[in-house]
C-alpha cells in the first residue's frame, strides 16, 4: 500500500509524517523505517524506529531511490513499513518527473507486502493523477 500526506511548504506535512510513525510501532508487526534526507528529526521518533539518512548516499533521482529501497528491503524482510519525508527533495525531482517510480513502488509494495508513507510537498493543483490517488 502506498499513502501520500501532501501539502505546501510549511504545511506540517513533516509533523504529521512523524506522528503517523511513532503511532505506526503500536498498531503494527515489524519493522519500521523512517528515511529522511538529513538528521534534524532522528530524535522525535520513538528508538525502535529504524532511522535512515538518505541524504549521506547522494541520490540523484526516482530511479536511484527506488533501487535504494530495494537494497533496504533486501537486508531487512521483516520491515512492514517505510515512512518517507520530503521525498522529491529527496530525489530531486518534480511530480511529473515520478510516474516511473509510483508505478515500480505499488509493485513493490505488493510483492513485499510492505506499507510505503511519502510527504510530497506539492499543491493538489500540481499533483498529476499517479500521485493524486494514494492522498491521504
Amino acid at each position: 500500500m502506498i499513502q501520500v500526506i501532501h501539502g505546501r511548504k510549511g504545511s506540517g506535512k513533516t509533523k504529521r509524517i512523524i506522528d503517523m510513525t511513532n503511532a505506526a510501532f503500536d498498531k503494527q508487526h515489524g519493522d519500521i523505517v523512517f528515511i529522511d534526507d538529513d538528521n534534524r528529526y532522528m530524535f522525535d521518533l520513538r528508538h525502535e524506529v529504524r532511522f535512515v539518512n538518505a541524504g549521506e548516499y547522494g541520490m540523484v533521482g526516482p530511479e536511484m531511490f527506488y533501487g535504494f529501497l530495494c537494497g533496504v528491503l533486501s537486508q531487512n524482510s521483516d520491515i512492514s513499513s517505510i515512512f518517507i519525508d520530503a521525498f522529491l527533495r529527496l530525489v530531486n525531482a518534480q511530480p511529473n518527473e515520478t510516474e516511473w517510480f509510483f508505478s515500480h513502488l505499488k509493485q513493490l509494495a505488493e510483492k513485499h507486502d510492505v506499507k510505503f508513507i511519502l510527504s510530497v510537498s506539492c499543491d493538489d493543483s500540481e499533483a498529476p493523477d499517479y500521485i493524486r490517488q494514494y492522498f491521504i
